[in-house]
């Protein structure tokens, strides 16, 4: 088996851990995301994964928010089979083989150039699905994109690597781009997760820095207009809790009983016109 040297540094090494923690998951009696392709890759980089010290909980975590966003996913793709989907910051995700999007679907995952050299590497092709290199923050991923199918745009431990001006912007050229309208799903992280950032481990271990937290859900809709808030879950509301070990299990009680801390992650869902 070949396989492939990487030498991320910083937040690129964040998708590492990310790809880790999916593969710990499928290694689970009973798990929550079952994403194989992420542990065949996790064999074929030669990275020392165990520096990360992710936990089984944390492997549980990143799961159960990959399986919230893959379900909003497969949701709008079946009311929108000629769908067009932007994976934005997809790092080394395998949504596109998880969710199996309809032969209709347009697929697109953008990423840094060296992280898309990395997926054709480790993952196959399949039709309708293509690779753009090229940073999320420069407008020069959305020219290849068609405009007017119904869109969705996702993105999974993107928008906390941003900056307040860059998420807006990114906002903006969505609902500009796309004049059929369609959604955009994503996580974010609150500025009270942004303050206590030296607590995670990960964050330690690569020397990434969270730099954008979302107070409102509903700011986006000040941003603009043309964006409408649709669904808002906290993390510690998802139903695989009882997946997760005990002392997680204990701590997500007890941070739905406190406001501050229940809002720490959240996953929302919006719709947007063109």
């Amino acid at each position: 088996m070949t396989t492939e040297k990487v030498a991320f540094t910083g937040v690129r090494q964040t998708l590492l851990a990310t790809l880790y923690g999916r593969a710990l998951d499928s290694r689970s009696r009973l798990p929550v995301l079952g994403d194989t392709m992420a542990e065949e890759a996790v064999h074929r980089v030669a990275y020392d994964f165990t520096r990360f010290r992710i936990s089984e909980g944390e492997a549980v975590l990143v799961a159960m928010r990959g399986r919230r966003l893959d379900e909003w996913t497969a949701e709008f793709l079946a009311v929108h089979p000629d769908a067009v989907v932007a994976h934005l910051g997809c790092g080394l995700d395998c949504r596109v083989f998880r969710v199996a999007p309809p032969a209709g679907v347009r697929w697109f995952d953008v990423d840094y150039p060296e992280v898309v050299e990395l997926r054709r590497h480790l993952y196959p092709g399949r039709p309708g699905y293509r690779l753009i290199g090229c940073s999320v923050t420069d407008p020069g991923w959305l020219p290849d994109i068609p405009r007017d199918r119904p869109a969705l745009v996702v993105a999974e431990g993107l928008t906390m690597y941003l900056t307040d001006a860059a998420m807006e912007t990114l906002v903006h050229r969505i609902a500009d781009h796309f004049v059929a309208g369609g959604q955009a799903v994503f996580d974010a992280v609150s500025p009270l997760a942004i303050r206590a950032q030296r607590l995670n481990g990960i964050l330690r271990t690569t020397g990434a820095t969270l730099t954008w937290g979302l107070d409102d859900p509903r700011r986006l809709e000040g941003w603009d207009p043309r964006f409408a808030l649709l669904t808002e879950t906290a993390a510690v509301d998802l139903p695989w809790i009882d997946r997760l070990p005990a002392r997680y299990r204990a701590a997500c009680r007890f941070m739905r009983l406190v406001p501050p801390l229940r809002r720490l992650g959240l996953l929302l869902r919006y719709r947007f016109s063109g």
